[in-house]
């Protein structure tokens, strides 16, 4: 017979299963305060890219050299446009539109592990790790998951890049979030908070599969098992693969930012409706998928 204390449902079994949810609840704080404080170190860097994107040159090409001695003219980098916004705006200008970008982070962390967890539960499988059915079915998984985020968090998105695209003209017009909420809402309703998230969408898409793709028919097929460090080579393979992939799909994510720009009553919005529809002309495949 069982001690009283080990008997389901004793305060003991209590204490244990309100253990387990604090542990729980304290390791999904931490990743959500991680995943904040990524979003904020990494700010000034989407700021100076967003600039590039759509097209701010407020400082003049510097001249120098190749490895052969030849001159060129090289386009300022990152700290040059960092140390013009603080120059500009202060230290604090490097964070505008953090704010929504903090919110999309958190959005996105909660609905990844939220699905995750349904998909998880739902989709147990025997299958080998090397059959090309468990990848198709897993990144299958991941789209939903991606998909899914990206459609909470697009509206975020879109406030983040106004508030930073404002740097251009010097405007104020996007305050707080709570004021860009109110005035998208007043100017585009509801489908305004979504300009942007096909192509956007899109491109996760196409990353997700063929990086998963690629990895694993490199895996399988053309790294050999007789190959002493082949374990170790495999583990890289799907971040190479990453870095390679995101060299095509980068397209869908500039013209999603600079849709997310046009037409939103900035300086810089004027000139956007030119480059997206060159970029849309330069691109047959986004021709396609805009119309």
């Amino acid at each position: 017979m069982e001690p009283p204390e080990n008997l389901p449902g004793t305060p003991a079994d209590a204490d244990a299963d309100a253990h387990v949810s604090r542990a729980a609840m304290d390791a999904n704080t931490a990743v959500l305060l991680v995943g904040a404080g990524v979003t904020v170190i990494t700010h000034p860097l989407l700021y100076v890219k967003l600039l590039i994107q759509v097209g701010h040159e407020p400082l003049p090409p510097t001249v120098g050299t190749t490895l052969f001695g030849r001159k060129v003219l090289y386009l300022p980098g990152f700290f040059s446009y960092a140390h013009h916004i603080v120059k500009v705006d202060g230290k604090r200008g490097l964070f505008r539109g953090l704010s929504p970008r903090i919110m999309s982070s958190t959005i996105s962390t909660v609905v990844r592990s939220k699905v995750r967890q349904q998909v998880e539960v739902r989709s147990k499988t025997d299958e080998p790790q090397t059959s090309l059915r468990k990848v198709v079915k897993e990144t299958s998984h991941e789209m939903v998951i991606q998909c899914l985020s990206r459609v909470a968090t697009h509206p975020f998105h879109v406030m983040s890049i106004r508030c930073m695209a404002q740097f251009v003209g010097r405007e104020d017009k996007y305050g707080g979030m709570f004021s860009c909420i109110i005035k998208i809402f007043k100017e585009e309703g509801i489908a305004g908070f979504y300009i942007g998230l096909i192509p956007h969408m899109l491109g996760e898409v196409l990353f997700l599969w063929c990086c998963n793709l690629l990895a694993h028919f490199i895996n399988t097929y053309a790294i050999d098992e007789s190959f002493g460090q082949a374990s170790a080579v495999r583990s890289y393979t799907k971040c190479v693969m990453g870095i390679a992939v995101s060299v095509l799909t980068y397209p869908f994510i500039l013209v999603a930012d600079l849709m997310a720009v046009n037409n939103c009553g900035v300086c810089v919005s004027l000139e956007n409706n030119f480059k997206a529809i060159q970029m849309l002309a330069d691109v047959p495949v986004l021709v396609w998928m805009m119309m």
